[in-house]
Formats: C-alpha cells, sequence, structure tokens
C-alpha cells in the first residue's frame, strides 16, 4: 500500500510539472491605430443631421495580458481609444468639433497556430467588452444650437469583437504581438438619453444618443435621431509582450 502510494505521488508530481511547463504568462503595452467605419464615421453633417457621428481615424493605448496552456490562450486588455471629427454642419455652414474617448476592458480566447522552427506564430480571438464613452462637442455659429463647447455625458455600452494577429519573438522573453481586431461597441445598451437642455436639439448631441429619439417625427428640426447607430471601428494593435 505505501509503494501505490508513493507511486501515485510521484506520477501526480511529474504530470504537475509538466502542465506547469507548458504555461506561459505575458504582460505587456503598445499603441493601436483606430478607424471608424459605418455609423461611426461619416462626415460632421452626417453628426448634424443625426444619421452618423462623422469619427475619423485616431489612435489607441493599451495593456494586454495573456495567460497560455497547450495552444490555447486566455487574454485581457485595458485600453484607452480616441476619435474625432470636425467640419462643417451644413455645406458652406458652421463649425463642429467633435470628439469621443472609449475606455474598453476586453477579455476571451485566443487560439494559437505556430510554424515549426520559426520565430512567427499567428492567432484568431474573440472577445466581450465592456465600452465607456466620453468627450466633448463644440459648435460655432451653427443653426439652431448655441456656439461653445460641451462636454459628452458619460456612457457605457457593452460589445464584442473578432481578429487576430502575427507573434514575432525577438528575445527569448520578448515577443512583438502584431494585431488586427474589428470591435463592436455597442451591441448590448443601447439608449437615448434625454434633458431638459434649450434649445431642445442639443439634446441629440450632448449625449452617445446611440437609439432612435422616441420623439422622432413629432418635430424634425428638433427630434432627428431616426435610428439607431452602430458604434463600429477596425484596430490595428502593436504590443510588446514580456514572458513572466
Amino acid at each position: 500500500m505505501k509503494k501505490l502510494i508513493i507511486l501515485f505521488t510521484a506520477i501526480m508530481l511529474s504530470a504537475s510539472s509538466d502542465l506547469y511547463s507548458q504555461v506561459s504568462f505575458q504582460i505587456g503595452g503598445g499603441l493601436g491605430y483606430i478607424s471608424p467605419v459605418g455609423d461611426y464615421g461619416g462626415s460632421t453633417v452626417d453628426f448634424y443631421n443625426g444619421t452618423k457621428y462623422g469619427m475619423s481615424s485616431g489612435f489607441n493605448y493599451h495593456a494586454k495580458a495573456r495567460v497560455g496552456l497547450l495552444g490555447l490562450n486566455l487574454f485581457g486588455i485595458i485600453e484607452y481609444s480616441t476619435v474625432s471629427g470636425d467640419g462643417e454642419s451644413e455645406p458652406g455652414q458652421g463649425e463642429v468639433e467633435n470628439t469621443h474617448g472609449i475606455f474598453s476592458l476586453k477579455a476571451g480566447p485566443e487560439f494559437n497556430f505556430s510554424v515549426p522552427l520559426s520565430p512567427v506564430g499567428f492567432y484568431f480571438d474573440g472577445f466581450v467588452s465592456v465600452n465607456t464613452f466620453s468627450g466633448t462637442v463644440k459648435f460655432q455659429g451653427v443653426s439652431q444650437v448655441p456656439s461653445g463647447e460641451n462636454d459628452l455625458e458619460s456612457a457605457t455600452r457593452f460589445g464584442v469583437g473578432a481578429g487576430g494577429g502575427v507573434l514575432l519573438d525577438i528575445l527569448p522573453v520578448v515577443t512583438l504581438d502584431f494585431g488586427v481586431h474589428f470591435n463592436l461597441y455597442n451591441v448590448f445598451g443601447q439608449q437615448y438619453t434625454g434633458t431638459t437642455t434649450n434649445p431642445k436639439r442639443l439634446d441629440s448631441y450632448i449625449s452617445l444618443n446611440d437609439d432612435k429619439d422616441p420623439l422622432y417625427g413629432t418635430d424634425d428640426d428638433i427630434y432627428i435621431i431616426e435610428n439607431t447607430r452602430a458604434i463600429n471601428a477596425w484596430q490595428f494593435t502593436l504590443t510588446a509582450m514580456i514572458g513572466i
């Protein structure tokens, strides 16, 4: 009996050692480029008309952690992205400046594929995200809206995303992670938020308002958001990961 206990203990210790040797931990940070698409893009004329957000490309700063086991990784990201748009409110009229800051928490699985005897690897992943929006909107000489700068009311939305990337080992414990992902920032939690501002049309701009205005159609000069608006963007990132 004692011999069986000793043998069982030895097997368990050996298995635990083998499993531990196949577990990897990485942490790092990097920069990225973000390109709004669909409703999140467009022009400031679209933004003034309530159809799109009129955002141009921006930048991203992030920290990333990865835990790997037998080719399957779990990862988490904390990031801050900025996008903006500026231009006319109507052809030849007014000036609009619109900025968003997006603080995101992301997590999900990552599937890895390595090239034998090569420092290069590949991965595909998917994630869920929690995204908090803030920002400002500034008007100058715009019809039906007072001139001045207004803060965007903070709003949180839940999203998903997917993509992939290339991993390049440059040192025994340092890996460069080149990623490409598509972010759907507001899959859940869309809403229209009205306030007591005067004139009333300002409501359409100082909240995220990614859902339809329930009063749309009662006065086209005030209640201008007819449809739900999707907040989506492509993201290109470079991350330096260090094994620990």
